[in-house]
């Protein structure tokens, strides 16, 4: 009788066998395992995730100003919380329960650390909708060393009389330069900055606007014919 009850066992798991693999294979092919996406709240444990933005001195009047409008994206469009920490001196970003894409985190501290670099909300608003948007940065003395009365006339060159130079490279590369003291920070893709930062390095080493102004025209044309 107990020899006979590992065959009757055996018996049974064929015969469940088989009817799992009817249901697998009822189609006439594998079926693939199909997992639903995880929420936000799901990941790390169930635990919100945080970003925290750095507010300097110079910044906190226009963002006390501004406040509503970066709130309003982030918050009722990103489902993303977000306040200011007056002790600490940043803004703080949380993930919420309703956050429906885990990277709206991110685009939203980037959106921000925007904003603090001296972009205007209208530009920086754009990291927000798009994905192939950067902001790039670099200093004057990480292309050449310039002391004095040089490095004023290499950042006269790069804003131009009335910022005409500045506003000529923004437009023919689809990007927003702010250009704050010795530091510049460029916000496009990734194809528009590498031609933008060539134009402002070329005008920091010294070459006449004409020049860079020609040169762009060709590379614009050339992005033009690509795209």
């Amino acid at each position: 009788m107990e020899a006979g009850r590992p065959a009757s066992a055996a018996g049974q798991g064929e015969s469940s066998s088989s009817s799992g693999a009817m249901a697998v294979y009822a189609a006439g092919g594998v079926e693939k395992p199909r997992f639903e996406a995880l929420m936000p709240s799901e990941m790390s444990g169930g635990r919100p995730q945080f970003r925290k933005v750095p507010v300097p001195q110079h910044r906190f009047a226009p963002l006390k100003k501004a406040w509503m409008d970066i709130y309003t994206p982030v918050y009722e469009h990103m489902k993303i919380d977000i306040r200011m920490n007056l002790k600490a001196r940043r803004v703080e970003l949380k993930t919420r329960q309703d956050t429906p894409d885990v990277s709206n985190l991110q685009k939203c501290a980037d959106f921000v650390h925007a904003f603090m670099l001296g972009f205007d909300i209208a530009d920086a608003v754009a990291l927000l909708r798009l994905d192939d948007l950067y902001v790039d940065s670099f200093e004057i003395k990480d292309v050449k060393t310039l002391r004095g009365e040089h490095l004023s006339r290499a950042i006269g060159r790069l804003s131009g009389k009335g910022g005409k130079t500045k506003y000529a490279i923004e437009n023919s590369t689809r990007t927003r330069i702010v250009i704050a003291d010795t530091k510049i920070h460029i916000l496009g893709s990734f194809v528009n900055i590498k031609v933008a930062r060539d134009s402002l390095c070329s005008l920091i080493l010294g070459s006449p606007a004409g020049k860079v102004y020609s040169k762009l025209r060709a590379v614009s044309a050339r992005l033009a014919e690509r795209y």
